[in-house]
């Protein structure tokens, strides 16, 4: 099995004890050489496959990783290895010891569903008014950094927080009285059983001999501590991972894991695969140039296996209509010569920028899936101003009406919407109508008082754009400022990305009106379902993701959209621009054979068309020489100096450090103090 394996793969397969990281660059063949350590272990070591532990993110790399092992590894052997997920190896743990907690190993597990439908009970019952969405993600944020509830609401300050530690509270008294046990507690419990019983940590640490964990760049802090206590009696733990596609901060991910390795596992070896059996020269040579850039990394330089090939492509276009239009013509080309569909993919970072592509690709009639993702006209956010735009149009449209009617909150639950069905059948009438129509008292016998009142304002407003739907362009304006959608979605955990999205809607329709003066809203509608409503099921079909979702993957001609600032990377107040770089990274490394980056000259954005600059990667890849956003290879800036930000307008610049490759500035921005990288300032003369 060894003969298999180059130098490096080899090294890494063949060390027996002590902590090892292999740094495993991307296509370098790292599930190949922890698969075949597994089975030098046992094979030709002769360690007792019950005394390894291979843990992995997602149920397909387990079942992959079993499947490779198990073809290497005698298959008369008495006993199997465990290799499973994180949390499947919580289960198992907690099912022979929960009881140490004082709780049954009866337990069943939630689901997130069920989480949720536990939380709105809770809400109910204690008057909290906040969205589901941003609780369950502050529980879960609770657990995974091991902080008790009672712990929560002491430190908790604001009082959106103060309420979810108090939710939290009270979701873990019915955890506790139904023997319900949801996601996070199989790591979290399994840990502080862990911690608190020291014979059973030594006895479990003593039978878990070797520890082998893939993807360890995309672990937690709780994780981290977990594989600590699991390998505390012998060190003898290796992980496999990439620093540079460390791209999962925003979920909890801690790079550090895997920078500080050798320093958290002392007396770590550290084995780099740079050998990538993925990709030509020329796209490695642009994704190692790109990577270059961050400072927080341990340093690698991928070398292809395959050699030359193709320059990288630069697809500029006038608009994302162009972009689109010229990516679809491309492909077709392609697959005429012989191509086939399933290894062409187009990604994205900002899944708003799907809109353009659904449409140019639906009209060129060419077959596309959607991988990880929603399209764009089935997101609930559009689905939501859809079905409003429908009801404005036609309010004898009880389906649509029904679907937004609590949409932004308006006290309407199940029950009340059941009451309000009933009432317009009794006056044989829409719902619409039977609303518009009745008295406050006859509303009060249907909804609670409360809600009299949001009823009411629901029907105003919807006649009130009912009046303004032959001109357009008002329409779309006083709808936003009056339904409330906007910041009814920005409240979410994942607000941000469904208000670019929302923002994408408007700008296509406001654009709509721009190329048609006598559009009408009905025309409008229908052709949005015949964009939406795509028949073509082929199984051969070209790919459209997220860059976050091609992880993983591989396609022999590859497109990359939105190669512009604000778009790739993504800037907001919160832009860890490091991990935007490792995004660009994973995204350039999913190419074999052919890689396209586009970019275009404006686009919508925010609702509005804008003038858009090329993304500073192109730049940093060294694919264009000049960028307007290169990092400062000196101190351009100095104490005093007048300074301007996108966000944050004007600052003077109080104090210039180095980091990494560019500077950090400390800015006062009129009292609001900022620590900024100087790539993301223009100086003021």
């Amino acid at each position: 099995m060894l003969d298999e394996l180059n130098s490096q793969q080899r090294e890494a397969a063949t060390h027996i004890d002590g902590p090892l990281l292999i740094l495993a660059g991307a296509g370098s063949g790292k599930t190949k050489t922890l698969t075949t350590r597994l089975a030098y272990l046992i094979g030709e070591v002769g360690i007792d496959p019950i005394n390894t532990l291979t843990l992995t993110f997602t149920n397909k790399a387990a079942s992959e990783m079993r499947y490779r092992a198990l073809k290497l590894i005698d298959s008369s052997a008495n006993t199997m290895p465990l290799l499973c997920t994180f949390h499947k190896f919580g289960l198992l743990f907690l099912k022979m010891h929960i009881e140490r907690l004082g709780r049954k190993s009866t337990f069943n597990i939630i689901d997130s569903d069920d989480q949720k439908r536990m939380v709105k009970a809770i809400m109910k019952d204690l008057k909290i008014d906040l969205q589901v969405s941003f609780l369950t993600s502050e529980i879960s944020k609770y657990k995974n950094i091991l902080l008790e509830p009672q712990k929560a609401l002491e430190n908790a300050e604001l009082t959106d927080y103060k309420q979810a530690a108090k939710v939290y509270i009270e979701y873990q008294n019915r955890l506790l009285e139904n023997n319900l046990v949801d996601f996070d507690d199989l790591l979290s419990l399994t840990y502080r059983i862990l911690k608190e019983n020291d014979n059973l940590r030594l006895d479990t640490s003593k039978r878990y001999q070797y520890i082998m964990v893939d993807e360890y760049q995309d672990t937690n802090e709780l994780q981290y501590q977990l594989l600590k206590l699991l390998a505390s009696e012998h060190n003898n733990i290796c992980v496999v991972g990439d620093d540079d596609q460390s791209i999962y901060g925003w979920r909890g991910a801690n790079i550090k894991n895997i920078l500080e390795f050798h320093n958290h596992f002392e007396g770590a070896k550290v084995v780099k695969l740079e050998v990538n059996y993925r990709s030509t020269q020329q796209i490695l040579d642009a994704a190692n140039t790109l990577i270059e850039h961050n400072s927080k990394r341990l340093g690698k330089n991928l070398v292809s296996h395959i050699g030359d090939g193709e320059s990288v492509h630069l697809q500029h276009s006038l608009d994302e209509v162009y972009e689109a239009n010229t990516i679809a013509k491309e492909i077709k080309e392609l697959i005429v010569t012989g191509v086939d569909a399933n290894n062409i993919a187009v990604l994205y970072r900002i899944n708003a920028l799907s809109r353009s592509l659904e449409e140019g690709f639906t009209k060129a009639s060419l077959a596309f899936k959607m991988i990880g993702g929603i399209r764009f006209y089935e997101r609930a956010e559009i689905k939501d101003i859809i079905s409003y735009l429908r009801v404005i149009s036609n309010s004898s449209d009880d389906f649509s009406l029904l679907r937004v009617i609590n949409k932004p909150k308006r006290g309407l639950g199940p029950t009340s919407v059941e009451k309000i069905r009933a009432f317009a059948e009794s006056k044989n009438s829409s719902i619409f109508s039977a609303l518009y129509e009745a008295s406050e008292d006859e509303l009060s016998s249907i909804v609670s008082k409360k809600s009299v009142k949001s009823v009411k304002d629901l029907v105003e407003n919807i006649t009130l754009l009912q009046s303004d739907k032959d001109n357009l362009g008002e329409l779309i304006t006083l709808f936003d400022s009056i339904i409330g959608l906007r910041e009814y979605y920005n409240a979410m955990a994942d607000g941000f990305d469904r208000v670019l999205n929302i923002d994408e809607f408007y700008g296509y329709f406001r654009d709509a009106i721009v190329k048609d003066e006598e559009l009408t809203l009905e025309q409008f509608l229908a052709d949005i379902t015949l964009q939406s409503d795509q028949d073509q099921v082929d199984s051969s079909a070209v790919n459209i993701m997220s860059v976050h979702a091609s992880k993983g993957l591989e396609f022999e001609y590859l497109y990359v959209i939105g190669m512009e600032e604000e778009f790739f990377p993504m800037i907001t107040e919160t832009t860890d621009m490091e991990e935007e770089r490792r995004l660009a990274y994973v995204a350039l490394t999913r190419a074999k054979k052919r890689l396209t980056l586009c970019h275009i000259d404006s686009r919508f954005y925010r609702g509005k068309r804008k003038t858009v600059q090329k993304s500073r990667f192109l730049g940093e890849a060294n694919l264009i020489k000049n960028t307007s956003l290169k990092l400062s290879k000196k101190a351009d800036y100095k104490k005093g100096d007048l300074v301007k930000h996108k966000i944050f307008g004007i600052g003077r610049v109080q104090e210039v450090t180095r980091s990494g490759k560019e500077y950090k500035l400390k800015i006062n921005f009129g009292g609001n103090k900022k620590e900024i990288l100087s790539s993301f300032i223009e100086p003021i003369s």
